[in-house]
């Protein structure tokens, strides 16, 4: 699952490389709009250790946020997977607040909070939260007919039991949509630390831009998306793991 995360990634990259260097050169652009391979591979030797920091430090604001996210909506999955008036509720009022871009909103977090590590943290976990919620609100929604059936007829059936046997039998579903949330954590961090951040990668690629350097984009593109493909690897063969032991 890691190696074939990070082929993956690999072959995307180079194939979009290759695509800027073929429009570079059909085209006749200059250095300064499209660099060449020379001096992609010089900028990236020179940057791509301080790029790698910099995406640690983005990734650790997107792992928090991601917890923070995975937890939440787990809490708010669970209320409101109840066919009641307040489960009604909650899903009602989880549905409407996607309606709101982050983005438009992150501004307001940064006047408010400033452009520090909460601030990182809150946009992080807020894009990555309502699509992870509704995922989850459908699958502690989705009744397992068969096996809750029993209980209830039994009288055993309890809501912690409910919510056992519901994650039980969507364990791989859950899995994996916590191992795809990892993409929206990450996003999350980047965008907030291109919009005002002092920190992250993120905050150089903005620097980058300003600069119209290119070659630090592409530099910047490659750590991301490296140590990305590593840690959802990893993920996924958690979950990997975690679905087999259950299964046991």
């Amino acid at each position: 699952m890691l190696h074939r995360r990070v082929y993956q990634f690999l072959i995307i990259y180079l194939l979009g490389l290759v695509f800027l260097i073929l429009i570079k050169y059909i085209l006749n652009l200059s250095d300064y709009v499209i660099p060449g391979p020379v001096e992609i591979w010089e900028t990236g030797r020179h940057v791509f250790s301080r790029y790698f920091s910099d995406v640690m430090n983005t990734l650790s604001i997107a792992i928090v946020g991601q917890i923070i996210s995975v937890f939440l909506a787990i809490f708010i999955g669970v209320v409101g997977r109840q066919a009641t008036w307040f489960g009604s509720f909650v899903k009602v009022a989880a549905y409407n607040f996607q309606a709101y871009p982050i983005v438009a909103i992150a501004p307001i977090v940064f006047i408010l909070l400033g452009d520090g590590f909460i601030s990182r943290l809150l946009i992080a976990a807020m894009i990555c939260y309502f699509p992870l919620l509704l995922s989850v609100i459908g699958i502690m929604s989705e009744p397992v007919s068969d096996i809750e059936h029993f209980y209830k007829i039994t009288g055993r059936m309890s809501w912690q039991l409910e919510v056992k046997i519901r994650a039980f039998e969507n364990m791989s579903k859950l899995t994996t949509v916590i191992a795809g949330s990892a993409t929206l954590a990450m996003a999350g961090t980047i965008v907030a630390e291109f919009i005002a951040a002092n920190a992250g990668i993120g905050y150089s690629i903005r620097i980058a831009l300003y600069q119209s350097n290119l070659a630090k984009i592409l530099v910047a593109l490659f750590a991301i998306g490296i140590t990305l493909s590593v840690y959802q690897g990893l993920l996924e063969l958690t979950g990997y793991l975690i679905n087999k032991k259950w299964r046991v």
